[in-house]
């Protein structure tokens, strides 16, 4: 479907997409969104934190592929771009990015699974 995403060779290739990162900062906010409004029973219209998208990537073990100088809005920018190329190749559904992100109280959390989730998903299928 999408068949510009078979140019990236590695994580960390996709990690540092600038052009992944603006297409996933769209997509994490329409899947969170839809995850709080699944949790609260009602529509709900938000943005996923830098912050908590950059602690994510972190507490994922993913933030140890990017390059040591790299700030945390880049870091939020990276996780974004790694949960999008997972629904374009999918590896992932938006029911499932969904279910994971309205099962944990903590936002942070639900992010963290929801990474470690697709690591290991393209560890076992490949980039």
């Amino acid at each position: 479907m999408f068949p510009f995403i078979k140019k990236f060779k590695s994580v960390e290739e996709i990690l540092t997409s600038h052009t992944l990162a603006a297409l996933g900062d769209a997509f994490v906010n329409f899947v969170y969104s839809l995850a709080l409004s699944k949790k609260k029973n009602r529509p709900v219209g938000v943005r996923a934190k830098g912050s908590v998208l950059s602690k994510s990537l972190k507490d994922s073990g993913l933030r140890g592929l990017l390059p040591s100088r790299m700030d945390s809005h880049k870091q939020a920018d990276a996780a974004e771009a790694l949960i999008v190329y997972a629904w374009m190749r999918q590896l992932i559904s938006i029911d499932e990015i969904v279910s994971i992100l309205s099962e944990k109280e903590e936002a942070a959390d639900a992010f963290t699974e929801l990474l470690v989730e697709i690591k290991r998903r393209i560890d076992k299928k490949g980039v």
